[in-house]
C-alpha cells in the first residue's frame, strides 16, 4: 500500500506568489517521495499556469471542491473559509483514510487541530506566525501549543524558525524538522556572461509595500542618471491592497519608463524570463530582516544563474558568506551595487556563482529525499502483512526516555502497544494494570520499581516481561522484591551498570543484558552558532554530585589564559526540589559555587544559565564543548546528545564511563579537562573531533539502531556475551 498524504493550503492559486509556488512544490516533493498525494484546492481556478505541471504529475490527484459540489452543507458561497476547511478535509479523509495531512496557513491548522480529526496525522507548515519573543502573546502561543500538540511533525522553513519555535512552544520540540524552500525543475541558466548592455534587472512577485517593490521601479531613471542604462522586468500579479493608494501607486509605477510588467506567468516561464536578465532583485524594506524565512525567490535567480541584490541579514550571510558583494540596505545602495556589477565583470561572476551554489542545495529531489526520511519515521509500514498481533504493555511512571521507543514500536507492523500510565512511582490502578497483564504478550516495565515488583507477581504465564533498571533501583529495595523468575530479561544501560546489578543482586548473568539509552541524531544534528567553539556546556546541576564546582574550575582554567570561553548551564535550580534543598550539605554546596560565580574575577559575565526544557537540541548550537563532571552516572545522556550535535565531549572519568564513551573523550580531573578544550583551540581541529564524536554517536546510539534492538528484544532474549553496537565501537576504538 501507498502512502496517502492530503495536502491543503489556505491559497488561492489563481494568483502566483510566494505561498502558491510552495504549495506547487511540496505536491510534488510529496509526490517524489512516494506519496498517493491529494491536493485540495481553497478555490475554483481560472487559470491553469500552477495547477497544470500537478495534473500531469503521477501520484497526484487535483479535488475541485466547488466543481464537485464537496461544499454542501458546509455553506460557503466564495473560497473555502478556515474555519470550513476541516469539514471539507474530514470528508474527502472519510472516502479513503491519509497517513498525514500537510497544511498551510496558521488559521486553518489551528481550526483542524481544534476539530481533533486529524490528531496525530497533521504535518502543518507554518510561517504566519510571530517570529521574535515580544510578538508571541500568551494566546498565539496557546494556540501554537495546540496546534503542535495535534501534529506528528512541524514542518518549518528554517533553522531559525525552527529553534525559534522550540524555544517559545514546549509541545514542538521533537516535532520540528526542517522543509527549506524547493526549486523546482529549473530552466536553462543565463551562462557565464557578464551583464549586459542595457542592464536588466528583474524583480518576480507580489507586489507589496515592505518587499520595496514601489521603489525598484526608481531603479532605471536612477541608473540612468548615472549613465548607465537599465530595463527593469517585473513579474507577478499580485498587488497587494494595502492601506492608503498603495495599490493605484503601484499600478502606476509599473506603466514608468524602462519598467517593463510581464504579470502573471507559470513558474516556468517566470523562470525563463529571469534567466534572460542580468540581476536578480531581493532587496526588501529593514522591517524583515529579522525575518525567520528565506524567500524562495531569491533562490530562484540563482538556480537560473543571476547574482541577487538582497539586505545583509544573518540567514543571508549564512548562505552566501560575509564576503558576498551585493548586499544593500538602502535605495541608493542598490543602486550602487548594480552598477559595481555591471562594470565589473570578476564581480558579476563572484556573485553568481555563490548564488548559484547556495541554490544547489534546495533541488527538488533533496526536499523529496529529506521528506522520505520523515516518512519511514512517522508513518506505519505498509505493504507488510502479518496473521498475529504482538500485543506489547509498556507500564511505568516516567517514560521520558521510553516515549521515543514506544513510539517507534507503535509505527511496526504486527505490534499492538497500550501504555499502563502509573500515577506515581508506586501508584497505579491496579485493576487496570491487571486487565493489561492478562492481555499482553509482552510487557515492559521502565524502571525497576514497585511497576517491575507487582508485574512479575501478576504477569499472563507465558507472556514475556522486560524490566529496563537504570541507576537510583540498585540503591531501593524494589529488586530484591521483584519475582525474577517470572522476568524474560534486565535491560541496563551501559556495561558498568549491568555488571553491578549482576553483582548486588545475584540475578543470573543470562537475564542482564545492555541495550544504551537511544538518542534522535537527525533531530540534534544543527549547524553550530559563531563562536560555539569557546562555550561549554552542560546540562543538569541538580543533585550536587553532579559537580557544578568542577564545572567551574574547568571554564576558571581556561578563562586564565582566553576570556573567550564561557559556560552554558541549561538546568532547573536545587531550590526547585525539595529533596535537595532540604539537604545541608546540598544547599552549601550551591551556596558556595553560586558566591564564586559573582565573585571570582575569571567566572563573573563568564556563567550562563538556561532554564531547564526541551528544547535541547536548539540550545546545543551555541555550545562546542560538553562536559560530564559528575562523581557517577548510569549513562549521563547530555554529553551523547552533544556529541550527536557536534559538540566535543569532555568527560571526567566517573565510574564506567569507559564502558558508554570513547577513552578519547575521557579525563581524570578538571585540568586535564581544561586542557583538552584548549588543545582543540583551532577551528579546523574542533570541527574534526566534533565530526569525530557525531560519528560515534551516530553508530552506537541512534533511535533507528536501539529501536531495532528492542524489537527483537520483544520475541528474543538477548545474548549479554554478544557485544551491542556500542561495546563493538569502544572495542574498535
Amino acid at each position: 500500500m501507498t502512502t496517502r498524504a492530503l495536502v491543503y493550503g489556505d491559497i488561492d492559486l489563481n494568483l502566483i506568489d510566494g505561498s502558491a509556488i510552495w504549495l506547487q512544490s511540496v505536491t510534488q516533493a510529496l509526490a517524489g517521495a512516494g506519496c498517493a498525494v491529494t491536493l485540495v484546492l481553497k478555490a475554483p481556478v481560472r487559470t491553469s499556469r500552477l495547477i497544470a505541471p500537478l495534473l500531469a504529475e503521477p501520484g497526484v490527484t487535483v479535488r475541485r471542491p466547488f466543481e464537485e459540489h464537496l461544499l454542501e452543507g458546509i455553506g460557503v458561497p466564495g473560497p473555502v473559509t478556515a474555519a470550513a476547511a476541516p469539514d471539507l478535509l474530514a470528508r474527502l479523509d472519510a472516502e479513503a483514510p491519509h497517513d498525514l495531512v500537510v497544511l498551510r496557513g496558521r488559521a486553518v491548522t489551528a481550526a483542524a487541530a481544534k476539530s481533533g480529526a486529524f490528531a496525530g496525522r497533521l504535518w502543518p507548515y507554518l510561517t504566519d506566525v510571530p517570529q521574535s519573543v515580544p510578538g508571541l502573546t500568551p494566546a498565539a502561543a496557546e494556540e501554537l501549543g495546540m496546534i503542535a500538540a495535534a501534529s506528528r511533525y512541524v514542518l518549518c522553513q528554517t533553522e531559525e524558525l525552527r529553534c525559534f519555535l522550540e524555544g517559545s512552544i514546549p509541545a514542538a520540540c521533537g516535532k520540528c524538522v526542517l522543509l527549506p524552500p524547493i526549486l523546482a525543475e529549473i530552466p536553462t541558466p543565463r551562462g557565464a556572461s557578464p551583464a549586459g548592455t542595457p542592464l536588466r534587472l528583474v524583480y518576480s512577485g507580489k507586489f507589496a509595500p515592505r518587499w520595496n517593490t514601489l521603489e525598484m521601479t526608481e531603479l532605471p531613471g536612477l541608473l540612468a542618471a548615472r549613465g548607465l542604462p537599465a530595463e527593469l522586468h517585473m513579474i507577478g500579479d499580485k498587488i497587494h491592497n494595502a492601506p492608503g493608494d498603495y495599490q493605484q501607486r503601484m499600478r502606476s509605477a509599473l506603466d514608468t519608463a524602462g519598467v517593463t510588467w510581464h504579470g502573471g506567468h507559470s513558474r516556468e516561464d517566470a523562470l525563463r524570463l529571469a534567466a534572460s536578465c542580468d540581476i536578480g532583485l531581493g532587496w526588501r524594506h529593514p522591517e524583515l530582516d529579522a525575518s525567520l524565512e528565506l524567500s524562495t525567490k531569491v533562490l530562484e535567480y540563482g538556480a537560473v544563474g543571476l547574482p541577487v541584490i538582497l539586505n545583509r541579514t544573518p540567514m543571508h550571510e549564512g548562505l552566501l558568506g560575509a564576503d558576498y558583494p551585493l548586499f544593500a540596505a538602502s535605495l541608493t545602495d542598490v543602486v550602487d551595487v548594480a552598477a559595481a556589477a555591471a562594470a565589473d565583470p570578476v564581480l558579476y561572476r563572484k556573485a553568481a556563482d555563490r548564488s548559484s551554489r547556495a541554490a544547489e542545495q534546495f533541488t527538488l529531489e533533496r526536499a523529496a529525499q529529506r521528506l522520505r526520511g520523515y516518512l519511514a519515521r512517522a508513518v506505519p509500514a505498509k505493504g507488510i502483512t502479518t496473521t498475529e498481533q504482538l500485543k506489547v504493555v509498556v507500564a511505568g511512571h516516567d517514560l521520558k526516555f521510553f516515549t521515543p521507543l514506544m513510539d517507534y514500536l507503535r509505527l511496526q507492523p504486527g505490534l499492538e502497544v497500550r501504555l499502563d500510565q502509573w500515577a506515581a512511582l508506586g501508584k497505579h490502578d491496579a485493576d487496570v494494570s491487571r486487565e493489561l497483564a492478562g492481555w499482553a504478550d509482552v510487557v515492559v516495565c521502565e524502571w525497576c520499581g514497585p511497576n517491575a515488583v507487582w508485574y512479575s507477581k501478576h504477569k499472563r504465564r507465558g507472556s514475556r516481561l522486560l524490566v529496563r533498571l537504570h541507576r537510583f533501583e540498585l540503591t531501593s529495595p524494589y529488586p530484591a522484591q521483584v519475582k525474577i523468575a517470572a522476568v524474560s530479561q534486565v535491560v541496563c544501560v551501559n556495561p558498568h551498570y549491568a555488571r553491578l546489578t549482576r553483582e548486588q543482586t545475584g540475578w543470573p548473568e543470562a537475564k542482564v543484558v545492555t541495550i544504551p539509552n537511544a538518542i534522535d541524531v537527525a533531530q540534534l544534528d544543527r549547524p553550530k552558532l559563531d563562536g560555539a567553539r569557546f562555550h561549554l556546556g552542560l546540562i543538569g546541576i541538580v543533585p550536587s554530585r553532579k559537580r557544578l564546582d568542577l564545572a567551574l574550575d574547568v571554564l576558571e582554567e581556561l578563562r586564565r589564559e582566553d576570556d573567550r570561553y564561557l559556560l552554558f548551564i541549561k538546568s532547573g535550580m536545587p531550590w526547585e526540589h525539595w529533596w535537595v534543598w532540604q539537604n545541608p550539605a546540598e544547599r552549601e554546596h550551591y551556596a558556595d559555587a553560586l558566591r564564586r560565580v559573582q565573585r571570582s574575577p575569571l567566572l563573573r559575565g563568564a556563567v550562563v544559565f538556561d532554564d531547564a526544557g526541551p528544547d535541547v537540541a536548539a540550545w546545543l548550537r551555541r555550545v562546542g564543548f560538553m562536559l560530564s563532571t559528575s562523581d557517577d552516572e548510569s549513562f549521563h545522556v547530555a554529553p551523547v546528545e552533544g556529541m550527536a550535535s557536534r559538540a566535543v565531549p569532555v568527560v571526567r572519568h566517573w565510574p564506567g564511563a569507559e564502558t558508554t564513551y570513547d577513552t578519547r573523550w575521557i579525563r581524570r580531573d578538571p585540568g586535564e579537562m581544561a586542557a583538552a578544550v584548549a588543545a582543540l583551540r583551532d577551528e579546523a581541529d574542533w570541527r574534526r573531533a566534533g565530526d569525530a564524536a557525531h560519528a560515534q554517536a551516530a553508530a552506537a546510539f541512534n533511535l533507528p539502531s536501539v529501536c531495532e534492538a528492542w524489537r527483537d528484544l520483544l520475541t528474543t532474549d538477548r545474548d549479554p556475551a554478544v557485544p551491542g553496537p556500542m561495546l563493538e565501537l569502544l572495542s574498535s576504538s
